[in-house]
């Protein structure tokens, strides 16, 4: 069988070194556009604070292990254009301009997600930059090299610009943050979002929701972020408003898409062309909450996608069991951490929630220290079932803690049985009561009132 892989990172890759373990004979061919395969996107602007740290650091395996050791023809520079499902073909160049085509008897769609770039003047300039790719990171970090930057400004106020933020404070840079629409973090608890508000004003970043950004003016002193009357200097410019799934190449081959344009897919994976799968980035996945298919760009999503596909085209074509949309991230000295559906989502999923948001502690009463957490927690009113909860807290308080709401959301219990599960105490640790336990009994009140 000649299973042919577009895409060379997470969940490509992971496909195509799963599928030689379990079918050492099968011919498994990556077709990756850049020169970089399996890296860390995540760990980019981390980073990037440290530029005594080279970037290529985040490689997690080269390109030649994946030829030599895993037999796996791995073909870096060569841009995928066109997919013939007829005639089971993949058309494309390569970087130095050469056309090819590749047969398969399986394919797999992983060409991931692109930073969205908005379409006004300006967005082209030098000194301006999105972070998607390995060398975008490159080019950042070069940039700041090369240059004094004393000022940023960073569009958007999503996960990457709020890590950004931090990798720029570390580096000394005074930042600014904007956005068109009015909230932060608009998918967070309002008083959770407050606690990240705090934060980025207790280190000195200015934050203008609410100001759409109408173009970017070069001046004899740098950058210029026009928004109306509001004009913001910089040096670097941060562009970090969203990413897309790169989906037209299945799109032009006729393959349905679904959830934000992302390829449709089935529970293994597969689109509506039997031999074609889609995974990753570009693909849909399933929610265990909602019980329907959800867009969700999120690197062990990816990872296990890959293996899922794997499994399906080695003959193994049992169902994935789906994703809640677990995610966490880290601002300065907060977690904030999130795993299900929040009010609105569950709503437009056709449940009935009801919710909760408690202030609990970091650690127990009397122990130094001791910060806020507070957690908000969602629950179906008809049945009772756990549907989301999100934390935001000082380190060590909500990125593990999250991961005991996914495993409930996974095994489908109800918030009065989550609220009966043994969680581990210790007074450096967190109450008695863990937050989770109090959300989850002030959320019951509002399920079953006496």
């Amino acid at each position: 069988m000649q299973f042919v892989i577009i895409g060379g990172d997470a969940a490509g890759m992971s496909a195509a070194s799963r599928a030689k373990r379990r079918c050492p004979q099968m011919a498994v061919t990556v077709l990756e556009k850049t020169r970089d395969v399996s890296y860390s996107a995540c760990g980019m602007p981390y980073n990037i604070a440290d530029p005594s740290r080279p970037i290529d650091t985040l490689v997690v395996r080269r390109a030649e292990v994946f030829r030599e050791k895993q037999d796996i023809d791995l073909r870096t520079g060569h841009c995928a254009t066109r997919i013939d499902p007829a005639a089971r073909q993949v058309s494309g160049t390569t970087l130095q301009g050469a056309t090819f085509t590749v047969a398969y008897d399986r394919l797999l769609i992983a060409t991931g997600a692109a930073a969205v770039i908005p379409d006004l003047p300006g967005f082209d300039r030098p000194g301006v930059f999105a972070l998607k790719s390995l060398e975008d990171g490159r080019r950042i970090k070069a940039f700041l090299a090369q240059k004094a930057v004393r000022q940023a400004v960073i569009i958007g106020m999503g996960y990457i610009a709020l890590e950004m933020v931090e990798t720029l404070h570390h580096r000394g840079i005074a930042t600014a943050m904007v956005k068109p629409r009015p909230d932060l973090l608009p998918w967070l608890d309002r008083e959770l979002a407050a606690m990240v508000a705090e934060e980025l004003a207790a280190h000195g970043v200015t934050c203008h929701p609410g100001h759409a950004v109408e173009r970017i003016d070069a001046t004899a002193d740098g950058l210029v972020v026009v928004c109306g009357d509001l004009r913001l200097p910089a040096d670097v410019v941060i562009v970090a408003v969203g990413v897309r799934p790169n989906s037209k190449l299945a799109s032009d081959a006729g393959l349905a898409l679904g959830v934000d344009k992302a390829i449709a897919v089935d529970r293994i994976f597969r689109t509506a062309d039997p031999c074609i799968y889609a995974a990753g980035d570009c693909a849909e996945a399933f929610h265990v909450v909602s019980g329907r298919n959800t867009w969700s760009p999120l690197a062990l999503i990816a990872n296990r996608a890959g293996w899922a596909v794997a499994d399906a085209v080695c003959g193994d074509d049992s169902e994935n069991q789906g994703v809640a949309g677990t995610a966490v991230f880290k601002l300065f000295d907060l977690e904030v951490a999130r795993t299900g559906l929040n009010p609105q989502e569950a709503t437009a999923a056709g449940l009935a929630p009801a919710a909760v948001t408690i202030t609990s502690r970091s650690k127990a009463h009397g122990q130094p220290g001791s910060s806020a957490v507070r957690v908000q927690m969602v629950g179906d009113k008809p049945s009772g079932r756990l549907l989301g909860v999100q934390i935001v807290g000082p380190l060590g308080s909500a990125a593990h803690r999250i991961n005991a709401a996914a495993v409930a959301l996974h095994a489908r219990l109800s918030v009065a049985q989550f609220s009966q599960t043994d969680l581990a105490y210790a007074p450096p640790f967190g109450p008695v009561w863990d937050p989770l336990l109090t959300a989850a009994n002030q959320l019951l009140k509002k399920l079953s009132p006496l």
